[in-house]
């Protein structure tokens, strides 16, 4: 038998590639990119065009290193969508051709060999290659430099992007891969070699996460090691060392317990690290630690060392992004890469409880934004003890004079924001001094010294109004108002920006407290938006938008509307239907549209037309972009179906003659079966909105809409899909209270699915539960004859989900469901009986006599058909329950 011959490649087809290669890198070649990368594309269709790849990569050796590394990157590209498919041959001779190359004496070829069999290993598996491992480990046993590292730094690669795969049982291996690479990877934490050093924690500290048993079992050695490398010359080591107890803090506090003193006076050691990088690393260690609910008393002992460190971090380094930022003047346009990203959140009815982070991606984590927030925090564990040692240090800094020392000023001024909350009740006694500190600073001649002071005030806004009842307070309020819109007129971009969401949050807390000053608060946002650039005007909207949620229907006055209207109405005609400064105006038009209520209705017949003109051109955009002119991008929809229910709700039935004669309904029904979550969301909104104020105008449709509905209950209720089903839950809901009868097809397979949202209520949020409660009831209420037989089911979470709802007109309706069902079914409720007295104890008052007498008629009728056995159930009920019962003379 003769040996299998091993692939050669042709002169001519390696000579081709090579030279594609070469113009593909070359900055200076005249070809045309695009050509050469259609070539390269066409040669990828050839069988054996990846095992030429791999030889240039490999055996190239008159080649430059630059050509050799870019045949491994187009291989391992063609590997990450092809592997699969090639001939077992092909992937054979790659993979061997891989192995020896690994100690190439090139660390760049030995670097794109790692990345390679990383990717191979994502495919394939450790199983699907089997001489991989020991070539792994001979060449970390083996003392050469260039084998150890290369071996290395494919290891770490794979641990970073598929950990788990080494720890999982090979065929064949007595042991899990990573029982035979942790006491190697532990050894060359002590490695003369700064790059195998780092190499090794690295590929350590991405076990933490998920904490394999061997990591496990090895903690000591783990936590030995990290000891020997804290104080390593090089500053990547250090940081790895910082982000390995910073992990361990989060995920197994228990192991650095016994070790606590040791590991804080190191973190407070490198919080102070030349290098800022480590010293960013061992900040994040201060949340951490407090988030672990380690105990808090070892950390207090050292806040009059650690809180000095951070303060003096916290000053604006010299070489920060945001102090060349700062010197921004308003009459320079923005450029595009200064808009950040921005993300409309889809309307929601019911609790807010989603998580509603502000977008901070945009802005670079630096030492001092972290310092900042470990001070917050610190000020939210400790409260006011921490101001014996931070505020002397907050004086002396904030009393400095001269040019030199700005920077100390501001990082001041940031501290006191930073604790304003955590610190309150220390602070409050102090309040009007502060205030009367920071005042003046609003015109300082530094542009971040009046942005930080801009932001500090609005942090202590909330406070400053609870003191507005007395003359002081008052006038001290008005003095940050006036202060804040002064400073939105400021000629300094960044200025404005802080001033205008200062000012936002202050609107938030004061709400109805502005209505005295409207005049002069619309003429300054007015100005300010007739001033402003592209970037700082969607935070003018933001604050539009905030003020009319704030005080409603005083907006709605002539004199205010004939300043604030005309502006924003030109500017809407001035944009385009695919423009994106669209968003920001449609979301502030929205807040204006419910505020104003019917006082929006002259406006209203525009922007309707203008929001369906939207939705229409995405619409077609989104099956043919050329001939609708646009991009298909579905905020435009989400932000136009959400304005269409902010018209609903403000006109109210005033809305019948703008939709009456539209194709809205079909254009909503589309919305509801889209594939994007957020313009679900938002179609159900409307939907739900649109049941409560036109529900005749759904009727033709009505069953579909319903269908389509109750499908999202079903749905997988991960976290994108909950809110739809919130929505679309609520929509039911409404929709049945107004057809009543004529949602009978849908409510047995609504009910199941409510009742097993219900079941399983800790793993959605309040919001859904709260809506499948009362929905739930609302069916009840209208079908009970359908509900009734099924109540055994959901009774016990149902009841504990409606204890939970505050007292209104929804709850009302659930509670005459409730009634309903136990009428036809009073069996189906016996089990349940201590819940069900909760539930009707957690009203503070019914107001509606009849839904009180049918309340009343449930509690006698159980008594009256349990006779002995009501005593037992009696005396399970806490004491608060069995008084608010009493009303009910049972």
């Amino acid at each position: 038998m003769t040996a299998t011959a091993v692939w050669q490649p042709r002169e001519d087809g390696l000579a081709e590639i090579c030279a594609l290669l070469e113009q593909q890198i070359s900055p200076s070649s005249a070809a045309d990119k695009s050509q050469i990368w259609k070539q390269l594309q066409h040669f990828s269709q050839i069988p054996d065009f990846n095992n030429y790849l791999v030889f240039i990569l490999v055996r190239a050796e008159g080649k430059s290193v630059e050509i050799r590394q870019a045949a491994g990157l187009l291989l391992k590209n063609n590997l990450k969508g092809g592997y699969s498919s090639m001939a077992q041959e092909n992937q054979k001779y790659i993979k061997s051709e891989l192995l020896p190359c690994m100690g190439a004496a090139d660390r760049h070829i030995r670097t794109t060999v790692g990345t390679i069999i990383s990717e191979i290993v994502n495919i394939d598996g450790v199983s699907g290659w089997l001489e991989l491992l020991p070539a792994l480990v001979t060449c970390l046993d083996s003392n050469d430099l260039n084998h150890m590292d290369g071996a290395m730094d494919a290891l770490s690669k794979i641990c970073e992007d598929i950990p788990h795969v080494l720890d999982s049982e090979v065929p064949g291996l007595a042991e899990s891969p990573i029982n035979i690479f942790l006491p190697r990877l532990f050894q060359f934490f002590q490695s003369p070699h700064a790059s195998l050093r780092k190499l090794a924690l690295g590929c350590v500290n991405q076990y933490v996460i998920i904490m394999p048993a061997a990591l496990y079992n090895s903690m000591d050695k783990y936590l030995q090691g990290l000891f020997v490398l804290a104080n390593d010359p090089v500053p990547e080591v250090r940081k790895l060392v910082c982000a390995a107890f910073v992990h361990l803090t989060e995920v197994l506090p228990s192991s650095i317990e016994p070790h606590i003193r040791n590991v804080m006076e190191y973190m407070l050691q490198v919080n102070k690290d030349p290098d800022e990088e480590v010293a960013l690393e061992a900040c994040e260690f201060w949340s951490t630690y407090c988030d672990a609910q380690l105990p808090p008393d070892n950390l207090k002992e050292l806040l009059p060392r650690l809180i000095p460190v951070l303060l003096s971090n916290m000053a604006y380094a010299d070489d920060d992004e945001s102090l060349l930022d700062a010197e921004e003047d308003e009459s320079q346009p923005d450029r595009d890469q200064d808009l950040k990203p921005r993300f409309h959140t889809s309307r929601l009815h019911g609790s807010e409880d989603f998580d509603d982070d502000d977008d901070d991606s945009f802005n670079v984590w630096n030492l001092r934004k972290c310092s900042a927030a470990a001070i917050d925090v610190l000020s939210n564990v400790f409260g006011d003890e921490i101001l014996p040692a931070l505020m002397p240090l907050i004086q002396a800094k904030i009393t400095t004079s001269g040019d030199e020392t700005w920077k100390e000023r501001e990082a001041a001024v940031l501290t006191l924001g930073a604790v304003a909350e955590g610190c309150f009740n220390g602070l409050y006694p102090h309040l009007s001094e502060i205030v009367a500190f920071i005042l003046p600073l609003l015109d300082d001649k530094f542009p971040l010294i009046r942005s930080i002071s801009c932001w500090t005030l609005s942090r202590f806004g909330k406070y400053l109004i609870q003191e507005i009842g007395n003359p002081k307070g008052y006038e001290q309020f008005e003095k940050v108002l006036m202060g804040l819109l002064r400073r939105l007129l400021d000629s300094n971009k960044r200025v404005q920006e802080a001033a205008c969401s200062a000012f936002a949050t202050v609107e938030e807390d004061a709400a109805e407290e502005l209505v005295p000053h409207l005049g002069v608060i619309l003429q300054h946002l007015m100005c300010a938006f007739g001033k402003y650039q592209r970037r700082n005007l969607r935070i003018v909207y933001d604050a539009i938008g905030t003020l009319a949620d704030s005080v409603r229907e005083e907006l709605n006055k002539p004199a205010y509307l004939e300043i604030l209207m005309p502006p924003l109405v030109a500017k809407w005609q001035q944009l385009s239907n695919s423009d994106k400064d669209l968003f920001p105006l449609l979301e502030c038009f929205t807040s204006i549209s419910q505020a104003l209520g019917v006082g929006f209705a002259p406006f209203a017949q525009p922007v309707f037309q203008r929001c369906m003109d939207i939705i229409h051109l995405q619409q077609l955009a989104k099956v043919d972009p050329a001939s609708a002119g646009a991009q298909y991008d579905r905020e435009f929809i989400v932000c136009s179906l959400d304005l269409l229910s902010g018209l609903a709700e403000g006109l109210s039935s005033g809305i019948e003659p703008l939709i009456s004669q539209s194709n809205l309904r079909d254009l909503l029904l589309k919305c509801c079966m889209d594939e994007a979550p957020d313009v679900r969301q938002s179609a159900f909104a409307l939907m739900g909105d649109l049941a409560r104020v036109f529900p005749a105008y759904l009727q033709p449709r009505l069953l579909e809409f319903l269908e389509i509905a109750s499908q999202q209950l079903s749905a997988n209720l991960i976290r994108e899909n909950l809110s739809v089903a919130n929505n679309a839950c609520w929509a039911i809901g409404e929709l049945a209270v107004k057809v009543r009868q004529e949602v009978s097809p849908i409510v047995t397979n609504v009910v199941s699915c409510l009742g097993l949202i219900l079941q399983h209520g800790e793993a959605v949020n309040k919001s859904l539960v709260e809506n499948s409660a009362i929905t739930l009831g609302r069916l009840a209420w209208i079908r009970p004859d359908l509900v009734a037989p099924h109540m055994e089911h959901f009774m016990k979470p149902w009841c504990l989900a409606l204890s939970m709802v505050r007292d209104d007109i929804e709850k009302e309706e659930a509670f005459r469901g409730l009634c309903a069902v136990v009428k036809v079914n009073p069996s189906g409720g016996v089990s349940s009986l201590v819940f069900i007295c909760k539930a009707i104890a957690s009203w503070h008052e019914i107001r509606s006599e009849d839904v009180n007498n049918e309340v009343s008629q449930v509690l006698n009728g159980y008594k009256h058909m349990l006779g002995n056995s009501w005593a037992e159930c009696w005396s399970a009920l806490d004491l608060p329950v069995k008084e608010r019962l009493a009303r009910y003379q049972v």
